[in-house]
């Protein structure tokens, strides 16, 4: 029996490329987002991830007509970037709403049925600015180092009912992503220009970063994998630069994510 995915923001970018992978790897993939989408094969539910009623009644709606979900991949998400000084609270509980709090909103929806089923995998979209938070896109940063908190409590909750919860941490990505981050140049004067030059190197480095394919390839695999370890990176340079993170001083890692973002 195929297994039955579903996919948070799965319109465009590392979503969409997810939910490709998980219908070829012959699953029923339920595709999630506030973007009406036609995907072959792939079932479109028009929700908007930060709206905990519109997701508990799509999971509903998936339960309804398969009697199982077997994943939850937690995709959507959206960036901002600008001087943690001149960001307005407004915009970071904007991002916090659909970053972490859709995460938590689709995963409450499903935990239940995968509960009862005695298994399931969630797979939670992080970021490799959960590990080396970013100057200038401060919020990004801490909706994903919110999430890693978030999936490894909830690794240790969920495991006795044989449900098995994740964190991907993908790094630089060629997507729209790219183009649809929020930007302000609020205070960037005051900053003598440091803000637009962070958030150029970072469009820079997305631009030339990996394909979304691979990622989600990489995504699918682990999905699909019998058992899982609680955080995953794509990429031997990744993996390389996680591990520095973790055995460097935090002063050095500081230093170093400084000469790259915040010169």
């Amino acid at each position: 029996m195929s297994k039955v995915a579903i996919v948070t923001g799965g319109s465009s970018g590392i979503g969409l490329c997810t939910v490709l992978a998980l219908r070829s790897a012959g699953c029923q993939v339920y595709e999630l987002s506030r973007r009406d989408v036609d995907i072959p094969g792939v079932t479109h539910v028009r929700t908007d991830v930060s709206d905990e009623e519109q997701v508990r009644s799509a999971v509903r709606f998936v339960h309804e007509q398969e009697s199982r979900i077997d994943i939850l991949v937690n995709n959507a998400g959206f960036g901002i970037s600008g001087a943690a000084e001149f960001t307005a609270n407004e915009e970071a509980k904007s991002l916090l709403e659909v970053n972490l709090f859709g995460t938590v909103n689709a995963t409450k929806a499903v935990a239940p049925f995968m509960r009862d089923a005695g298994s399931g995998r969630i797979v939670n979209i992080s970021s490799f600015a959960a590990l080396t938070p970013i100057p200038f896109q401060s919020w990004y940063s801490v909706s994903k180092a919110a999430i890693n908190a978030y999936t490894m409590a909830l690794a240790n909750e969920l495991s006795p009912f044989g449900v098995t919860v994740c964190a991907v941490m993908p790094g630089d990505t060629k997507t729209a992503f790219t183009e649809s981050r929020r930007k302000s140049a609020i205070g960037d004067d005051i900053y003598s220009g440091r803000v637009g030059r962070s958030v150029g190197r970072m469009e820079r480095d997305e631009t030339n970063g990996m394909a979304p394919e691979g990622a989600a390839k990489f995504i699918c695999r682990v999905a699909l994998k019998k058992s899982v370890k609680p955080f995953y990176t794509i990429g031997m340079q990744y993996k390389f630069f996680a591990l520095l993170v973790r055995i460097l001083p935090s002063s050095a890692a500081k230093r170093i994510v400084g000469l790259m973002y915040s010169r």
